[in-house]
């Protein structure tokens, strides 16, 4: 009963930290209608909160020693809830931005913070079980967010995203003090700060998630202000790690690294989240601009692969619990590529049932990735460690999601174009099917009393059509081809059985 009364205490405050990740988008129009903002002004809304949100979670552990983990988590729950307030009650895009920042601050650490806390209650035998209750809100925040921001914009207000997280903060506060006991090793201590180290993550990561959200839509490397931000990522984060990896007291402890089951699995991970997220973005794009379903039908197609990951997430767990997690990761990638095959095998032609299934199957499959995935890679980690271990996992968890929808947005883009040009070759007067086709569809438009509209411009309409689709096809194939790429990564992994204390990882 306490380990069911702590795994509802930490994961409440991390689903609506995890639904505010997207809960927004829907609401942009909204939000820049009432507040007077451009279109891209407005998504500053956004990217402020995803830029705050990724500089605060890998340094979640060195915080929790800084302050004590029980004071850190109440205090980011308050700083969350307050903010959420403040944003709903923005009077201009100025302030919603600068309140949406503060919102990520207090937003960053309570998924690693929900995670060590989760393992740590749990003894190891039963982390498959843990992690299936962590998965459970990772999985059902994207999917849910879009859908509860929409209604919620609809029929009430856009401010009313933001103020419906108060309650919910409020009741997580007293939660955590009542429920949440700090463990000696996660006491406040003095420590001395790694200024350096702090600016250069802040500056590598916040340039990092910047040329990820904006880069599209700036042509990325054709961008002055994308080059620059780039160059600013790479030079940041490389001077960080030799800091880091000299420093008496980092801010990110980079020796775990030094393991070689915990290294692989955070490339795994980030991986296995390029796939969802890539999928998940193509597929609503996909259905609305292609196949002519409306935003809540789209939702329709895709609400059936979150109930498959919420059914696969406790039965994972429990596998893992009895065996050996390698064979349920192999059987989890391979399932999650194959979905994704699937997916690149869909038409203009395709009905509602062979659109579901595949994101049916993908939902399964990520279920039974996740769970042992994250119990592997975290099996060697001592308790002292392992609150800065999930900050960094769960920071290359999100990256691996941005740069999954970054690159599938851009090949889409570029493939749609490439395909457009090769199709329009066939376009000419020297092609004989497509004069018989012109002549066939100009008596047939003639037939109908539409002799103003020119063949050439359905034709042309039914280019970009089937260019797109080629582009989707494309996007789909290479998602799961790098699926089936790291598949081979897995037997990298070392799984050791706890029968007690965890070793601990050099400091």
């Amino acid at each position: 009963m306490q380990r069911l009364l702590i795994a509802i205490t930490v994961m409440l405050p991390t689903l609506i930290e995890i639904i505010d990740t997207s809960v927004v988008n829907v609401s942009l129009d909204h939000i820049r209608g009432s507040l007077s903002a451009g279109i891209d002004e407005s998504t500053w809304a956004i990217t402020s909160y995803l830029v705050s949100n990724a500089i605060v979670i890998p340094i979640t552990g060195w915080l929790s020693r800084v302050f004590g983990r029980k004071n850190y988590l109440v205090g980011s729950i308050a700083l969350f809830t307050i903010s959420s307030f403040l944003c709903g009650s923005a009077w201009s895009l100025r302030t919603l931005i600068l309140f949406r920042i503060i919102q990520g601050i207090g937003g960053g650490g309570l998924q690693p913070l929900s995670q060590s806390i989760l393992l740590e209650s749990f003894p190891p035998s039963q982390h498959g079980r843990a992690m299936a209750i962590f998965g459970i809100g990772i999985m059902f925040g994207p999917i849910v967010g879009p859908l509860l921001g929409g209604w919620i914009t609809d029929n009430w207000s856009w401010r009313w995203i933001f103020y419906i997280n108060v309650p919910i903060g409020v009741v997580s506060i007293i939660l955590s003090l009542l429920v949440i006991k700090d463990p000696p090793y996660m006491k406040r201590m003095r420590m001395k700060i790694d200024y350096p180290g702090l600016i250069l993550l802040a500056l590598g990561l916040g340039s990092l998630q910047f040329v990820l959200d904006k880069g599209q839509r700036e042509d990325w490397f054709s961008s002055s202000v994308i080059v620059t931000f780039t160059v600013i990522t790479v030079v940041s984060l490389t001077l960080f790690v030799i800091i880091e990896l000299f420093s008496d007291t980092p801010v990110v402890n980079l020796r775990i690294f030094k393991d070689r089951t915990y290294s692989t699995g955070n490339m795994l991970m980030f991986f296995a989240f390029f796939n969802l997220f890539a999928s998940i973005v193509l597929l609503p794009i996909y259905l609305q601009t292609l196949m002519g379903y409306t935003a809540f039908l789209a939702g329709v197609v895709l609400g059936p692969g979150g109930l498959a990951t919420m059914i696969a997430l406790p039965i994972a767990g429990r596998l893992v619990e009895k065996q050996n997690p390698k064979v349920i990761l192999v059987v989890g990638i391979v399932v999650s590529g194959f979905s994704t095959y699937m997916m690149s095998k869909f038409n203009l032609e395709a009905g509602f049932w062979t659109l579901v299934w595949p994101r049916v199957i993908l939902g399964v499959g990520m279920g039974f990735l996740f769970i042992p995935l994250t119990t592997l890679t975290l099996s060697h980690i001592a308790k002292e460690n392992m609150t800065e271990a999930t900050a960094i996992y769960n920071l290359l968890r999100n990256i691996g999601g941005s740069v999954g929808v970054a690159f599938v947005t851009t090949m889409l883009a570029r493939r749609a174009q490439f395909h457009q040009s090769r199709l329009v070759e066939h376009l000419s007067p020297f092609d004989t099917p497509y004069q018989i086709a012109k002549e066939k569809l100009g008596y047939l438009l003639e037939g109908r009393g539409l002799e103003h509209v020119s063949p050439d411009v359905l034709i042309h309409g039914e280019l970009i059509r089937q260019s797109t689709m080629n582009a989707f096809n494309d996007a789909f194939l290479l998602v799961s081809v790098l699926m089936g790429l790291i598949l081979p990564f897995v037997f990298l992994m070392k799984w050791r059985k706890h029968h007690g204390k965890a070793r601990v990882v050099p400091e």
